[in-house]
């Protein structure tokens, strides 16, 4: 049916239609009855060539040209596989700790009220979101196509329905393990990783940055720094403020965590729908209208 409607629309005979891929789906169940949107690639003969992986592009780094990244959020990491892929040396320094080893911090804020202030909710491998949500829902195109970052999140583990979804979702169970698959891309293509390494000063030299000083003590120089911090980290901006650092204040989105019972959201999403067998209908996503 597709491949008909898909060679009716292309004004070519169904023959034709060697490949149809879908582009974007989404689903409006608000009537009485379950509607499907789905968005199709459409291909003639010769004309469909499969996008080669982005990680097999990618090529070991050597030690001439380094950059430093400073934190080891979403941020930093996509730094990191953007500076391998143009053959640059990334060396990350992070302040907290890797994914797995934030549970046990976690667990000891939840259970005993214990705060370690550098591997909490917001500090560590993974960054602010890596154990609160998933969601990746964002309208900037203005540094970049998101079709490439989704596709690298999909590379290192992510669920490939995020490439067509409307309300693409990771979820915050798989997300840890796709945060420790990039760390292993870095470390794999030449890159560096080091936990446990707060930057407390940059290395500067008549207003040009040189490198950075990790844990008031050991100095890194590099051919570019990147800061990566995340707007939590108020010892970063003081740091800048204090070594007289040009900043620029710019707006940012609050979030808030509401949660409520699967059942009532469907029920408002999709009525009776969801019960119903014949739409077979997926849980639907917390979302304001």
């Amino acid at each position: 049916m597709c491949g008909e409607r898909a060679a009716e629309f292309l004004n070519v005979a169904s023959g034709e239609i060697t490949h149809i891929r879908p582009v974007k789906r989404s689903v409006d169940a608000q009537g009485q009855l379950a509607g499907g949107a789905v968005a199709p690639g459409s291909f003639r003969p010769g004309t469909f060539h499969p996008e080669p992986a982005l990680l097999e592009q990618l090529q070991p780094v050597g030690g001439r040209r380094e950059a430093i990244i400073v934190g080891a959020g979403p941020a930093g990491y996509f730094a990191a596989l953007e500076l391998l892929e143009r053959g640059i040396k990334p060396v990350i320094f992070d302040r907290g700790k890797d994914v797995r080893a934030r549970r046990r911090d976690l667990r000891a804020i939840q259970q005993f009220s214990v705060v370690d202030p550098d591997s909490n909710y917001c500090f560590g491998e993974g960054g602010a979101g890596a154990y609160s949500d998933g969601k990746l829902y964002t309208r900037s195109h203005k540094r970049g196509t998101i079709d490439k970052a989704m596709r690298l999140l999909v590379e290192h583990g992510a669920n490939p329905d995020i490439l067509v979804d409307a309300h693409p979702h990771i979820g915050s169970n798989k997300l840890p393990g796709i945060v420790a698959n990039i760390r292993e891309t870095v470390l794999r293509y030449g890159g560096e990783i080091h936990f446990d390494s707060r930057v407390t000063g940059l290395v500067l030299d008549k207003g040009k940055v040189l490198g950075v000083i990790v844990n008031d003590q050991d100095e890194r120089l590099a051919g570019a720094v990147i800061l990566a911090t995340g707007h939590s980290a108020r010892d970063v901006y003081a740091m800048l403020h204090r070594q007289g650092v040009r900043m620029e204040a710019k707006p940012f989105a609050l979030g808030v965590r509401v949660e409520h019972p699967q059942e009532l959201i469907d029920r408002i999403n999709t009525g009776n729908l969801r019960a119903n067998r014949i739409y077979r209908l997926p849980a639907t996503s917390w979302w304001l209208r």
